[in-house]
């Protein structure tokens, strides 16, 4: 299963701080997740303050 950032992200880096795999970084407006970094740990989901990240 595959996680994206939605809108509701406010760019707090919280989830980028804590990714084991460095796949999340900052984009334009929000926070980006590669996904050929990502091994879908889930720890970005467990940490977003406001629940923007989600199963795509």
């Amino acid at each position: 299963m595959a996680y994206e950032i939605t809108d509701e992200c406010v760019a707090c880096g919280t989830c980028a701080e804590e990714c084991p795999s460095e796949a999340i970084s900052e984009g334009e407006d929000k926070y980006v997740i590669d996904q050929d970094k990502c091994t879908e740990c889930g720890t970005c989901v467990e940490v977003c303050p406001t629940g923007a990240i989600i199963e795509k």
